[in-house]
């Protein structure tokens, strides 16, 4: 698939309806790192990017859209369904937390709260796609949100990226995918997960997308049970990296973008850090390395 192509052509498409989010070079653990900061991405992650060229190039039918998320796929679909005039109804597992579910609720979607995991919610909105005839927006295994997430990658090296290796966090897979699409090889990228929620990691050890447990701080964001297909075809292709990490790890990375670069995350922020400060990723010396920020929906909201 040509996708530098696709995500050329979701860049315009999306172009007026997301903000071009800032990057920084900042001194972290005592690592230079490039930041690109998408956690000031509307609706406070990258999602709105799928979300919006997955919605500008479709037909709604009149059942409107529906949704399954851990909770900001859930929050940026609701946002662009109400920017576009659309209906939508998005399930999300309660360990989405309330921070996520409250910023749902506020983009004014038909919010429904289900026990268990992301899995479960994923099922519920397949019945209601089913039943009523709703369009479903797949958080990270279609084409077009592949396409809106790579314009991530392909708007930062429009800011200049000067980096040999970038360090991605990875839940289901949408995110990295899109990355992959536009480099083409062209810089390694190494996909991070925790330890307790690794989908990828176990999917490129077992040679094909396998079902894992789902469980820690960054859960209710990166818990994709088993990694899309794309994804998984993409980074076996380019032989991507994949290392993981600890729960601890993860806060550490969180609470030192708070205090050394005032850069407050949510534990799946700072999970691509977290390879770096750990030792999970140790670059060579005088490797230039780039994170990717890819959320900012904290819970609690420290401003609440």
């Amino acid at each position: 698939m040509a996708w530098q192509g696709r995500i050329g052509e979701a860049g315009q498409r999306i172009v007026a309806h997301v903000r071009r989010t800032p990057v920084m070079q900042a001194e972290i653990g005592g690592y230079s790192v490039a930041l690109k900061l998408e956690q000031m991405q509307h609706t406070g992650s990258f999602k709105a990017r799928g979300a919006f060229n997955t919605l500008l190039q479709a037909t709604v039918p009149e059942a409107g859209i529906v949704a399954a998320s851990g909770g900001n796929h859930g929050a940026a679909v609701a946002y662009a369904a109400a920017r576009l005039g659309h209906r939508a109804r998005i399930y999300v597992p309660e360990i989405a937390g309330p921070a996520k579910i409250a910023l749902i609720r506020a983009q004014g979607a038909d919010l429904q709260v289900v026990p268990g995991a992301y899995a479960e919610a994923a099922a519920r909105a397949a019945e209601w796609q089913a039943a009523t005839g709703a369009m479903q927006v797949h958080p990270y295994d279609a084409e077009a949100t592949v396409a809106g997430q790579g314009t991530v990658m392909a708007e930062w090296e429009d800011q200049g990226l000067d980096a040999d290796t970038v360090l991605i966090a990875v839940g289901g897979g949408g995110l990295i995918a899109g990355s992959l699409g536009w480099l083409e090889g062209r810089r390694r990228v190494v996909a991070v997960e925790p330890e307790t929620s690794c989908a990828l990691h176990a999917a490129l050890a077992a040679g094909a997308p396998v079902d894992v447990e789902v469980s820690g701080v960054a859960a209710n964001a990166l818990g994709a049970r088993r990694i899309g297909g794309l994804c998984y075809g993409l980074a076996e292709a380019q032989g991507v990296a994949s290392v993981v990490v600890s729960d601890a790890a993860i806060l550490e990375a969180q609470a030192l973008l708070w205090r050394e670069v005032r850069q407050l995350v949510e534990p799946a922020g700072a999970t691509a850090l977290a390879a770096l400060l750990s030792g999970a990723y140790r670059p060579a010396a005088g490797e230039r390395v780039a994170v990717l920020i890819c959320g900012g929906n904290i819970a609690p909201d420290p401003l609440a």
